[in-house]
C-alpha cells in the first residue's frame, strides 16, 4: 500500500487538507463522500497511480481541513474547489466524486465547465425521492452514529466499525480510514466529524435540485454504480431509474455497473473492473 505525500491548499477562506499519489498522467482530484475523508481514496488511489497524479481531498469540516462553526453545503464545496485548483495551478483536472462528492464533482463541472476535462461520478449525483432518501439515511445510519462519540481507545473504536456488515470483508486500507480519521480528546478519541457540520450538510442536500445541473454537464461523464445495498436490498444512493435519468441527461454520459459492490466497497475493496474501466475513461 503506497503512502500519500500530505500537502495544503487555500479553500475559500480556509485551508485545506489533501494527499498526493505521484503519476505521470491526468491529475485526478478525488472527493469523498458525507462523514468521510481523503483516504477514503487509498485503494484506487493505488491502482490509478503512478499512472496518473491522484489528489484526494479532505472536504472542510472533514479530516484535517479547518472545521468552521457553519458554511457546509455544495455550494460552499464548490467554492473550495476553484479555490484550490486555482492555488495548485491545475490545468483542466479529472473530478472524481463518490456519494456527496459525486453531488459536489457534477454541480462545480456544470458551473464551471472550462476547469473540468472529465467528470467520474461514483455511487452518487442522483436526484433520489423523499423515499428513497431515507431509506438511504438509514442504511448510512450507523456511519452517522459514530459522530461525537468518544471511545476509550482506537481499538475500541475499530471494533465497532468492524461489526458493519457493508464494509465486510475488512481490509487494511479500511483501518488506515478510520486511524486518519480520529483525534485524541479527554476520556479517549473521536471522530474529527462535527456532528452539527453533518446535520447542516444533509438539510442543504436534501433541498439540492441536482437535475438542473444534468443538461449543463459539458465534458465526458463516466457513472459508476455500485449493485448492492447497504444494510437493506433498496436502500440504493444510486437507484437503476435514477442512474438510467442521469445517462438520459447529461450528454455523452456512459454507465458502468460495479457488480457485487454496495456503496462503500465500491471504493474500499479491490476491484480491477473498477480500475480498468476508469483508466480506460480516462484514456478516451
Amino acid at each position: 500500500m503506497s503512502a500519500p505525500k500530505m500537502i495544503r491548499a487555500k479553500g475559500d477562506g480556509i485551508q485545506i487538507q489533501l494527499n498526493l499519489w505521484e503519476g505521470e498522467g491526468e491529475n485526478i482530484l478525488c472527493i469523498h463522500g458525507l462523514t468521510a475523508n481523503s483516504r477514503f481514496w487509498d485503494c484506487l488511489a493505488s491502482s490509478l497511480s503512478p499512472k496518473h497524479r491522484v489528489i484526494t481531498i479532505d472536504l472542510r469540516g472533514r479530516g484535517l481541513s479547518d472545521k468552521p462553526s457553519t458554511g457546509y453545503s455544495i455550494e460552499h464545496h464548490c467554492r473550495d474547489l476553484l479555490s484550490l485548483i486555482e492555488d495548485l495551478r491545475l490545468k483542466h483536472p479529472v473530478l472524481m466524486g463518490h456519494s456527496l462528492g459525486a453531488f459536489i464533482s457534477l454541480v462545480f463541472s456544470a458551473k464551471y465547465p472550462e476547469k473540468v476535462s472529465r467528470l467520474i461520478l461514483v455511487d452518487g449525483g442522483g436526484k433520489l425521492s423523499d423515499t428513497q432518501m431515507a431509506k438511504v439515511f438509514a442504511g448510512i445510519k450507523p456511519s452517522l452514529d459514530r459522530l461525537g462519540q468518544v471511545f476509550p481507545s482506537f481499538e475500541a473504536y475499530l471494533s465497532l466499525m468492524k461489526q458493519a456488515p457493508y464494509l465486510q470483508p475488512w481490509n487494511a486500507y479500511m483501518e488506515t480510514y478510520f486511524r486518519y480519521e480520529v483525534e485524541e480528546v479527554e476520556g479517549g478519541i473521536r471522530s474529527r466529524v462535527h456532528p452539527k457540520h453533518i446535520e447542516e450538510e444533509a438539510i442543504n442536500l436534501r433541498i439540492e435540485e441536482v437535475t438542473q445541473f444534468y443538461s449543463m454537464v459539458s465534458c465526458p461523464t463516466l457513472i459508476l454504480r455500485a449493485t448492492k445495498g447497504m444494510l437493506a436490498e433498496d436502500d440504493f444512493v444510486l437507484p437503476e431509474d435514477v442512474a438510467e435519468r442521469m445517462v438520459r441527461e447529461i450528454k455523452g454520459a456512459q454507465r458502468v455497473d460495479i457488480e457485487g459492490s454496495n456503496h462503500y466497497t465500491i471504493l474500499f475493496h479491490p476491484n480491477p473492473l473498477r480500475d480498468q474501466t476508469i483508466l480506460d475513461f480516462l484514456r478516451g
